[in-house]
This record gives structure tokens, C-alpha cells and sequence, in this order.
């Protein structure tokens, strides 16, 4: 699988407990798409969020974050990592 870090611009003043039932709700329903979204970090100042996932694609991560409500708005492959 691949692995993608997707962006969310607009999120200003999200808190920990917003992120974190973010988070829970793409997980809930992460393996309908064959998706494990891995960690998820934000910066309430600025508003962007950003989420570390595994998937086949990143129109599968698009599809679990629109259906848990927070479409995203950057979606990058990761190919390399240390």
C-alpha cells in the first residue's frame, strides 16, 4: 500500500478533542476503502490540518474523509520515508 499525508486548510481553532473525534470518525470507517489513517496533527493558529494514512489511492482517502464530513484539500503521495 501507499502511504499519503493529506492537508485541510480552514480549521481554525480546532481543538485536541475536535481533532481527535475527527480522527475517530475517519477511522471508523477507514476499511470500507481499504484505508488506515495512521496520525493526524494540527495547527489551530493557522488552521491546516494534516493526516498520515496508508491506502491504495488517494481517491480512497478522499472518499473516507468526505463521508466522515472534513473533505480534504491536498492530497499527497509519500514514497519515501526514513
Amino acid at each position: 500500500m501507499a502511504r499519503f499525508m493529506d492537508v485541510h486548510h480552514g480549521m481554525q481553532g480546532i481543538t485536541s478533542d475536535q481533532l481527535n473525534e475527527a480522527h475517530k470518525a475517519d477511522l471508523a470507517i477507514e476499511k470500507d476503502e481499504g484505508v488506515h489513517f495512521e496520525r493526524a496533527w494540527a495547527d489551530p493558529e493557522s488552521g491546516t490540518v494534516y493526516c498520515l494514512s496508508e491506502a491504495p489511492s488517494a481517491e480512497a482517502v478522499q472518499r473516507i474523509h468526505e463521508r466522515a464530513g472534513h473533505k480534504a484539500d491536498e492530497i499527497h503521495a509519500v514514497p519515501l520515508a526514513v
